[in-house]
């Protein structure tokens, strides 16, 4: 299927005239009836109704739209691929509302001349789909945890920080009051961590954790989202959940949620940066240079067995 074809059909759709069409895509307007009319050819049914009003989809038309659009998208991707000198640094961060995200916007601001698109992928990418992502040219540079090197195939990866943790607990929780917990008085405490998916990386560093202390981390439970949680928290005398240190949440004054450091030891989640070895965008290096860290992670700290 020649892709100015269907290029030329969604630009008829848009502008809702063959004419308008015409000067969009610098070409005239008898050019794009013969393209239109090559497209229906081609996949035998018509895709417009001629009015004297313009060109109206036909229900064929309507049906193949979404589509047309999606080829025009893999080809603009295809291209950004090899060509992302030519479009804005995309960078996945995961969670607006995580330590990542607070980290490029820290880079914008010391970088303004930097055109950015920042994306999230949140837990619908495991650590080999993010590989894959930025292997194939959907983003520029992503955040991971990094559980194997070995598969970071074609991928290059420096670490950029350590995130410690803080538990979140209600005003009627036991430890609502202290200024901080010790690991070891969580054994036996329901930390509530709904939708953790033992597929992902921190899903794995979660389960050493947990391993390692005999903590009771609690995934179960339909996924509402953050205000949810946080509504449930709010209220129980039991529930916590971890949080890292460089996330930000906003719940109403009432809730009077706690943050509580975590300490003897201080878990630590040692967060990277991702980028193509081949090709990157040009702004990979300035990125890289701003985030990376070569501090340790600090003495009295628990780090997984990958880092």
């Amino acid at each position: 299927m020649e892709l100015e074809f269907v290029r030329t059909f969604v630009a008829v759709v848009d502008g809702g005239q063959f004419q308008e069409a015409a000067a969009e895509l610098g070409i005239t307007q008898q050019a794009v009836s013969k393209r239109v009319g090559t497209l229906e050819r081609e996949l035998g049914v018509r895709l417009f109704t001629r009015t004297a009003r313009g060109a109206r989809l036909s229900s064929a038309g309507e049906a193949f739209l979404p589509h047309a659009r999606t080829l025009l998208d893999a080809e603009r991707r295809a291209l950004a691929s090899v060509r992302p000198e030519q479009r804005p640094l995309r960078v996945d961060v995961l969670n607006r509302r995580v330590l990542t995200a607070w980290l490029v916007r820290d880079f914008h601001q010391a970088h303004p001349e930097v055109e950015l698109e920042v994306v999230t992928s949140g837990a619908e990418l495991d650590f080999a789909g993010a590989v894959a992502a930025v292997e194939n040219g959907s983003v520029d540079a992503a955040f991971r945890g990094v559980p194997s090197r070995d598969q970071l195939g074609a991928v290059e990866s420096c670490l950029v920080g350590y995130d410690a943790h803080e538990l979140l607990v209600g005003p009627r929780h036991p430890f609502a009051d202290q200024p901080s917990v010790r690991m070891a008085e969580l054994v036996g405490r329901r930390i509530w961590m709904p939708g953790l998916s033992s597929r992902t990386e921190w899903g794995a560093y979660y389960a050493e954790l947990s391993a390692a202390f005999g903590l009771t981390i609690d995934p179960s439970g339909p996924v509402f989202g953050n205000e949810a949680m946080l509504d449930e928290l709010a209220t129980s005398p039991d529930l916590s959940t971890f949080v890292g240190v460089g996330s930000r949440y906003f719940w109403p004054d009432g809730y009077d949620l706690r943050r509580i450091p975590v300490v003897d030891p201080a878990p630590v989640y040692p967060m990277s940066l991702l980028w193509r070895r081949d090709q990157p965008h040009p702004d990979v290096r300035k990125l890289r240079d701003h985030l990376v860290e070569d501090r340790p992670a600090g003495p009295d700290t628990w780090l997984p067995s990958w880092d």
